[in-house]
């Protein structure tokens, strides 16, 4: 496996921030992944991982004693990295309603990315995403591997509220708004199931280094699927992966 000249350094008095080189790149992303993997198993304890697009951040709430042994320790570790760290990944597939009432810019991203409505819904939910960060709001996701087809400016005013669920492009990422929230991509459809739930022991089901996948569904299927959702019955379908 490729590594990669990281930098390391106090993020405050509980963090640590460990950089990659800044791209969006998905083996770069497996790198760190990988190295939040073998930090979990083998080095460290009572850390909070934060993974990012080339960034991994290392929270302790009780304060980070010897900060220079630690940075120390994981440019060791990072250089003696195995090569066959593996982190649990899946494919998500999530329903996603398409229809006029929730994708509220459709018609008017469609007509500036020189698309039909359904060419343009074909193009969303045919292509597999992978979620580079999670912030913003909790929950909600970044995910890039965008089609250069697709890629479009964010709104020039941005709304006041964006309805929870919301899926939406900007430049060159497609994401599902978690809550509902002020906002300025475009909106072309609405995911009926929670993305984030407080009160779970896994508040975000989905992780960073998964994929994901949009599933056209219909209004009856969204409104059935929204009740499965908020009765905690509805279980996304998902594939395990192999990095």
């Amino acid at each position: 496996m490729k590594s990669y000249p990281i930098t390391i350094r106090p993020f405050g008095e509980n963090a640590i921030l460990i950089e990659w080189p800044n791209e969006v790149s998905e083996a770069i992303l497996n790198d760190i992944l990988r190295f939040e993997t073998f930090l979990k198993e083998k080095q460290l304890e009572n850390f909070e991982y934060v993974p990012a697009y080339n960034s991994l951040t290392l929270v302790n709430f009780f304060g980070i004693t010897e900060s220079q042994n630690l940075q120390n320790k994981l440019k060791h570790w990072y250089k003696e990295l195995p090569p066959f760290v593996e982190a649990e990944r899946f494919l998500y597939e999530l329903p996603v309603c398409y229809d006029t009432e929730f994708g509220i810019d459709l018609q008017e991203t469609a007509k500036i990315l020189d698309f039909s409505i359904d060419e343009l819904i074909a193009a969303h939910s045919t292509h597999e995403y992978t979620v580079f960060g999670i912030g913003f709001l909790p929950g909600f996701m970044y995910l890039g591997g965008l089609p250069s087809s697709l890629e479009t400016s964010r709104r020039k005013e941005p709304r006041l509220k964006v309805k929870k669920g919301s899926v939406g492009l900007a430049g060159k990422q497609t994401g599902i708004y978690p809550q509902e929230s002020p906002g300025g991509w475009n909106i072309i459809g609405n995911c009926p199931i929670p993305i984030f739930n407080q009160n779970s022991e896994t508040p975000c089901f989905i992780k960073v280094g998964d994929k994901v996948r949009f599933v056209p569904i219909t209004r009856a299927e969204y409104d059935l699927l929204k009740i499965e959702g908020e009765v905690g019955i509805f279980n996304p379908k998902k594939i395990e992966l192999s990095v």
